[in-house]
């Protein structure tokens, strides 16, 4: 194993997590993550590129029988996934997360990532942007920045030899409050199920890049 691979990870070769990325359904429900390896799975997903780095993404890991018993209802079409998954995931947007602005901008300066000046230029501006942002426009940019981290926590997933599944098939308006969440600050974006698959994901087609791409 590569230094530069974390004791759990199981392959960093580009292609076979790129490719050999499947959309599981059913999952060997004896396959358990531990909360430690999960939390490497989801700080590598947090690696994931966001608007001015405010990181809008926050995840809700269920992964207690008593967790999915509260879940399972809410994913009426999907209980295979919660049932057998080792977790299932669900990814949300925080609607106040220019709370954090500051501690972001001064954990950069104090890791040396950031000149001090410059971070304080930069809140200066990001403060008063993100203080006056209409909140539909805000959503949106949540959004872009919570779909980066939950692609990447899908690709991290697979390099540490786990399925996943994402879920969009859910009781959106419901599932923050039966978790203890407010769920004005925190809006759902999708559910990711996640562990070793008991039947293979079929592989799909995909259009060619003539099809989706326009050169210019």
């Amino acid at each position: 194993m590569s230094t530069t691979q974390s004791k759990f990870q199981k392959t960093n070769d580009f292609n076979e997590i790129t490719y050999g990325r499947r959309s599981v359904k059913l999952y060997d429900p004896e396959v358990k993550i531990s909360r430690e390896e999960m939390t490497e799975i989801l700080a590598e997903a947090s690696r994931a590129p966001s608007s001015v780095n405010m990181q809008p993404w926050r995840f809700l890991v269920v992964d207690t029988p008593e967790g999915k018993e509260k879940l399972a209802p809410l994913a009426k079409f999907n209980q295979n996934q919660v049932l057998t998954s080792a977790a299932v995931i669900g990814v949300f947007i925080d609607m106040k997360n220019g709370e954090y602005l500051e501690e972001i901008f001064g954990k950069a300066v104090e890791h040396g990532f950031m000149p001090k000046e410059i971070a304080e230029q930069q809140v200066k501006v990001v403060k008063p942007y993100y203080d006056n942002m209409p909140a539909s426009d805000l959503r949106d940019v949540n959004l872009i920045d919570a779909g980066l981290a939950s692609m990447q926590l899908m690709l991290a997933a697979r390099a540490h030899g786990y399925d996943t599944n994402p879920i969009g098939g859910y009781e959106k308006a419901q599932i923050a409050e039966t978790f203890g969440m407010d769920k004005d600050r925190y809006q759902p974006v999708m559910l990711i199920s996640i562990g070793k698959s008991a039947k293979e994901g079929h592989p799909s087609y995909r259009l060619p890049v003539d099809t989706i791409t326009t050169w210019a």
